[in-house]
């Protein structure tokens, strides 16, 4: 981790629908999507909140993350992003061109607009959050429609009620 870097919360507007690029080939897979985001400042003259300038940002989350964005969030959907800030650069027919990159360490929808269900992702072979080609992924999610067109990821964990446990240990033992 690098002492000089530059973390910041972005609160905003997929402006595109998520990219996920699965990792083939030994590659690391990761999920990017354009994000807009509006400052409101109060307008003392008219009395009312106007929109301020609209920046845009693209996001990249990568490894397990990935996976779970692209399943989760669609265009239009408000998020909170917490990551790292870069700027790319490429060379574009009318010259240098350049965009700010955030590496989402974490994301989510923005709950003041409606309402999510979280529901964990769970690989009991290991694979897929650590794993650089995220093998696995597919055959330990089930995918059920909460919604039409879109996925939650729904894992069942095979551990025992800790009451039930219990009255079984002082069972034996009496």
């Amino acid at each position: 981790m690098s002492t000089n870097e530059l973390t910041l919360t972005l609160v905003g507007w997929l402006g595109a629908e998520p990219k996920h690029y699965p990792g083939l080939g030994g590659a690391t897979p990761f999920t990017s999507f354009r994000m807009a985001s509006t400052r409101r400042v109060f307008d003392r003259d008219r009395g009312a909140w106007t929109d301020g300038r609209t920046e845009w940002f693209t996001v990249k989350c990568w490894r397990g993350a990935a996976r779970n964005v692209a399943e989760s969030l669609r265009k239009g959907d408000p998020v909170v992003v917490h990551g790292r800030l870069s700027t790319d650069e490429w060379a574009a027919p009318e010259g240098t061109r350049t965009t700010l990159v955030l590496d989402a360490i974490a994301i989510g929808p923005d709950l003041s607009y409606g309402t999510a269900r979280f529901a964990r992702t769970v690989h009991p072979d290991g694979a897929g959050e650590g794993s650089a080609d995220g093998a696995g992924v597919d055959a330990d999610l089930v995918g059920l429609p909460d919604e039409p067109g879109r996925l939650a990821a729904l894992a069942v964990l095979a551990e025992p009620d800790p009451d039930e446990a219990t009255s079984e240990a002082l069972a034996s033992v009496g």
